[in-house]
């Protein structure tokens, strides 16, 4: 978030109330298997879900705002509507885009995408460090946790630095927690910093895959000139994959997505 002097809370209604049920985390190693099986298995399901997703339609909310204390200062809104076009490519519409009071640099607009979409797939994994950190539970989740970082950073590309999530029973990542990297520090000294926060994602079971569709922001973003505490969400919903699946099946899937919202 590249910005001037900024502070950011979120107005209250803007708050989610996602239950807070998660368990110690326990460093036993994985049930019958190790940590590097774990890993090969986790990353080719994201790999069938990475593919599986270019089928999909849905609408994206972004916002994010800025106070002043308690006055609101700057805003972002956007929702926009990504279809697919009659060759199969992703066309993003959008639905409502009014003048934006906040400077978003084209960094975040592409964040905006991989918060939301995230994936360590088995092509992604050799440019990760995976680490197994343990067992946890979320909600009626039981999960492996691993740490997850870049092994080297090219110029120009964005990776994502934090903790992932792993259902043991599907084999998918059901949450995320971390932020885009590397921040791009300018070379003169009167350019100011693009920051980038940590966030939260959580995904819900349909189609047969976790869909990542909440991303939440809550971070105090260190600039030269000042601190910024920086509130938002990057929301995904009307979700279509096509197929044979029906309303029905989706219903059903309906409990396990709200649990996997923590």
């Amino acid at each position: 978030m590249k910005t001037a002097v900024f502070a950011v809370l979120m107005f209250a209604w803007y708050i989610p109330s996602l239950p807070a049920q998660e368990g110690p985390l326990v460093p036993d190693p994985p049930k019958e298997m190790s940590p590097e099986q774990v890993i090969q298995r986790f990353t080719a399901k994201e790999k069938d879900f990475k593919n599986a997703r270019k089928k999909c339609s849905y609408r994206q909310t972004v916002r994010f705002q800025t106070l002043q204390g308690q006055q609101s200062t700057s805003e972002y809104r956007q929702v926009a509507d990504v279809r697919l076009d009659a060759n199969g490519n992703k066309v993003k519409s959008a639905v409502l885009s009014p003048q934006a009071s906040m400077q978003i640099s084209p960094e975040d607009e592409v964040d905006f995408e991989s918060r939301l979409h995230f994936t360590l797939s088995t092509d992604e994994l050799p440019e990760y460090t995976v680490t197994y950190k343990g067992q946890q539970q979320e909600d009626d989740l039981h999960t492996y946790v691993f740490e997850v970082a870049p092994k080297v950073t090219q110029e120009g590309k964005r990776y994502f630095k934090g903790t992932v999530w792993v259902d043991d029973h599907d084999f998918q990542i059901v949450k995320a927690s971390g932020k885009s990297f590397p921040d791009i520090i300018p070379k003169k000294k009167k350019q100011q910093p693009n920051l980038f926060p940590q966030f939260t994602t959580w995904r819900e079971r349909l189609y047969g895959y976790w869909f990542p569709t909440y991303s939440l922001t809550d971070d105090i973003l260190h600039f030269p000139i000042a601190d910024v505490h920086l509130v938002g969400t990057v929301t995904a919903s009307n979700l279509n994959c096509g197929g044979p699946e029906s309303a029905e099946n989706k219903k059903a899937e309906a409990p396990a997505a709200e649990k996997s919202k923590h």
